[in-house]
């Protein structure tokens, strides 16, 4: 399969429309609908979906979508390390990933400290779930991950360094205006008949716990895709949710937090992989431990 068409693909998912994929990529109409269709030839499913405004992916199209994005973004990596080095300016770059919540909380302010410190230094990002970035450390894909022991927990794995970053408190978003909003801290039964949303398994499963430890059971009727519809569900009134305390000071201005008694908690971790690990890795991972102090 060729990048150019997995390029084209993602462009039309995230424009919604063939035509205006085509205007941006500089192709005919007609390119762009035969592209994906050759494409949906080659995987033997439908990628696409027409609607009432446009195009979107079907459920098989948005995981082959979220595939090919890192896919290129890893080939531009590629090019410009190429390209770096053929003018004498190679530096291994690093590739840090993070849960979603770490990635919009300490793992910015770490990546600044170790750049004032160390001075310039090639580095990307990939947020993603614990046991995705796990997998991404010992394929190689990633020099470090930021992750956190939240049910199903860490795996035990040889080819992993391990190190502790911090304890952290979980604590319930409220929509702005809530009753309960900067007070705190409360106990879970005062919560237990609001409707809660969650984004995954895991702070689900700590929700539910903390909940069954207090004699009540929290009702998760919503799902979101992601952190930043969580959130959105959140600040537009239709639930509240529990969230890691270090993502408190990066939250949207229209909602607010209250702190539980006896909170779930949850370890944040940074690994690494045992075999050549990246020179940077244990200034970050100091400047890590120093972001989350900062933080508590």
């Amino acid at each position: 399969m060729e990048l150019t068409v997995w390029r084209t693909f993602v462009t039309v998912c995230r424009l919604g429309s063939l035509s205006a994929a085509a205007a941006e990529l500089n192709h005919t109409q007609s390119a762009v609908s035969r592209q994906i269709a050759g494409l949906e030839r080659q995987l033997g499913v439908p990628l696409m979906e027409r609607h009432a405004r446009g195009v979107r992916p079907t459920p098989a199209g948005e995981v082959f979508r979220h595939h090919a994005l890192a896919t290129l973004n890893e080939a531009d990596r590629a090019v410009r390390a190429v390209r770096d080095a053929h003018d004498g300016a190679f530096d291994r770059p690093l590739s840090v990933g993070a849960t979603p919540s770490l990635a919009a909380g300490i793992v910015p302010e770490a990546v600044r400290g170790l750049l004032e410190r160390a001075g310039s230094i090639r580095w990307s990002l990939l947020p993603g779930l614990s046991a995705q970035l796990h997998n991404r450390v010992i394929a190689g894909d990633l020099d470090i991950a930021v992750v956190t022991d939240a049910p199903p927990g860490l795996p035990a794995d040889p080819r992993i360094e391990r190190r502790f970053i911090g304890l952290d408190d979980m604590v319930v978003v409220l929509p702005a205006g809530h009753p309960q909003g900067g007070r705190g801290p409360v106990h879970i039964r005062t919560l237990a008949d609001q409707t809660w949303v969650e984004d995954n398994d895991g702070s689900a499963a700590l929700l539910r716990q903390h909940a069954a430890r207090a004699g009540v059971a929290a009702r998760i009727d919503l799902t979101a895709a992601d952190l930043p519809g969580k959130l959105a569900l959140v600040a537009t009134g239709h639930a509240i949710a529990l969230i890691p305390g270090v993502l408190t000071c990066a939250l949207r201005a229209d909602v607010t937090t209250v702190t539980l008694v006896d909170p779930p908690t949850r370890g944040i971790y940074a690994i690494t992989p045992r075999h050549d690990p990246h020179p940077c890795a244990p200034a970050l991972l100091d400047q890590l431990a120093t972001a989350f102090t900062a933080r508590h």
